[in-house]
């Protein structure tokens, strides 16, 4: 198929939905399909972005900025990107994560719609056409809460065609060169990794109090933006604690395999950049699917949404997101049980291999919209 994916966020960003876009469209340019996404100029780097986000295909990316970033610039940028679809032949198939843009070309071609979250930023009745659109193929969420979540917002538009599909990741690829970074820190210290952003209900705190209790243990932390990192880092007390920053996407498979023990200490309110959205009911983090692809042990947090992918003692252990002692339990267990921590990694390495590929989302998301 010929399918258009339009993006309402820049590439490349140091957001997460800028990895998610960019995986979806060299998923789906691997199955086969013709794939060109529309996208925000980024602003962030200029460095090229398939290197930057490691993508295997080079899919054509066109750059449509908005005038401004109010929802009347955002309605002249769909319009602006009707013309360039109409201009090139109408699509297959729209893939969308952008309302705005979607709305302005609803009528061009069927269309999915992929949905993080409710929306309560739009104006007023905006998703609620495209949920009723006659074109409408599917609705992709990311998680079985949303899904009833949003279900139960629109009930009155009756059954959505709804696909539920978490986030995901690639398997590391053995051929590929991957630079191994130089971890400070003490040699024989067990390695505790955290990989993501730093903001607001990411867990930060909880990691920065398992420093203060596991002294003997040296915690690194990747991600964040300096400002997030800045906020964290200055008034942190504990010597074994390394905040590494922002690292390209595609220099991130250097990392996982250098950590003991990873964290996903999420609490049950998640927040956006900003502080602009909370998405803690929702959540579906790319991070715990790159940690399993790559076999570590895993600590997270025992919630419901994660609870849809993890099962404690399985592939994971799951603690509670506000008992510090019991994650510092859970990882001594770990450091001290090597057989444990290989088996934990292991089940979470099959599991992804067998359930969470970017590949196989790709061909769930489209399965009976066409063939390539």
């Amino acid at each position: 198929m010929r399918i258009a994916y339009l993006h309402g966020g820049s590439i490349p960003s140091f957001f997460a939905n800028g990895v998610h876009v960019m995986r979806m469209c060299d998923a789906f340019t691997d199955a086969g399909h013709e794939v060109t996404l529309y996208s925000l100029p980024g602003t962030y780097t200029d460095e090229d972005p398939y290197a930057y986000y490691g993508v295997r295909h080079r899919f054509p990316i066109r750059l449509v900025p908005a005038p401004d970033y109010t929802p009347d610039g955002y309605r002249a940028r769909g319009e602006r990107i009707r013309d360039l679809l109409t201009g090139d032949g109408a699509p297959d198939l729209i893939y969308a994560r952008d309302p705005y843009s979607l709305t302005a070309t609803a009528d061009l071609a069927p269309f999915v719609y992929e949905v993080h979250q409710l929306r309560r930023d739009l104006p007023p009745g905006t998703e609620r056409a495209l949920l009723g659109a006659p074109r409408l193929a599917r609705v992709v969420v990311i998680t079985h809460r949303l899904a009833l979540d949003l279900q139960e917002a629109y009930e009155d538009l009756g059954g959505l065609p709804i696909q539920v599909a978490p986030d995901c990741a690639d398997p590391p690829d053995p051929h590929a060169t991957v630079d191994t970074p130089a971890l400070p820190g003490r040699p024989h210290a067990p390695r505790i990794g955290y990989v993501g952003h730093l903001y607001d209900g990411r867990g930060i705190d909880l990691i920065l109090d398992l420093a203060g209790r596991l002294p003997g243990f040296d915690f690194h932390l990747v991600g964040g933006t300096a400002e997030d990192r800045a906020r964290w880092e200055e008034p942190c007390p504990h010597p074994n604690v390394y905040f590494h920053g922002h690292r390209p996407p595609s220099a991130l498979p250097g990392y996982f395999p250098l950590f003991d023990v990873v964290l996903a200490p999420h609490q049950p309110k998640v927040y956006t950049w900003g502080r602009l959205d909370e998405i803690g009911r929702w959540t579906s983090p790319m991070k715990l699917f790159e940690y399993m692809a790559h076999g570590r042990a895993i600590v997270a947090s025992d919630l419901p949404v994660l609870r849809e992918v993890l099962e404690d003692r399985v592939n994971c252990l799951l603690r509670p997101s506000d008992a510090p002692q019991a994650w510092a339990d859970a990882l001594v267990e770990l450091v001290d049980d090597g057989s444990l921590r290989k088996a934990l990694g292991e089940e979470a390495r099959r599991q992804f291999l067998e359930r969470y590929t970017w590949r196989r989302r790709a061909d769930l998301v489209l399965a009976g919209l066409g063939t390539p």
